[in-house]
């Protein structure tokens, strides 16, 4: 039997047209997964305030946050985005709609920024995750990831993001 491939292609953001899909798709994402971790209401705030198409086009234009979308053939199934800061990469986790989950794609997404790390001067990546998210910190870890410390981060709105540090030395 013949071992079938995923077909990954990932692609750096460069249009608005990109943007638009990526904020279609962190609705989907995050309505679908983090709900049971934060709630609705925060979901709600976190999607306007910082994933609604002129947070994300502000971040790419004034952060150099850089976003990336993760295809499987022609399908949007996921995307990141990092900040590189000195040797040091932050990646604002990696989003994979729930079917496409467990079968490579966050890995292929670490496997890319790792080679992307490896042939420059980064020396580190590292993210935050919500303390609950069990299922995600598992995979981190699995990638060989570490959790350096709780942090809690007040995002405004009375919100608050009670996360892990995670790092993942190059």
């Amino acid at each position: 039997m013949q071992e079938q491939t995923l077909d990954i292609k990932i692609e750096k953001v460069d249009s608005e047209a990109d943007i638009h899909l990526i904020v279609a798709l962190a609705s989907k994402i995050w309505n679908e997964h983090y709900v049971p971790f934060i709630g609705q209401p925060q979901i709600d705030y976190m999607l306007n305030t910082f994933q609604s198409f002129e947070a994300i086009q502000g971040q790419i234009n004034q952060a150099d946050c850089v976003y990336y979308t993760i295809r499987q053939h022609s399908t949007l199934v996921g995307y990141f985005a990092c900040k590189q800061s000195n040797t040091e990469i932050f990646l604002s986790k990696i989003y994979i709609v729930n079917e496409k989950r467990r079968m490579g794609f966050g890995k292929a997404a670490l496997d890319y920024l790792i080679k992307q790390g490896r042939e420059s001067i980064i020396k580190k990546i590292t993210l935050t995750v919500n303390k609950d998210n069990s299922g995600s910190i598992a995979a981190y870890l699995r990638m060989g990831f570490v959790i350096d410390e709780p942090i809690a981060t007040p995002i405004g709105h009375g919100f608050i993001m009670d996360d892990y540090k995670m790092s993942l030395t190059l």
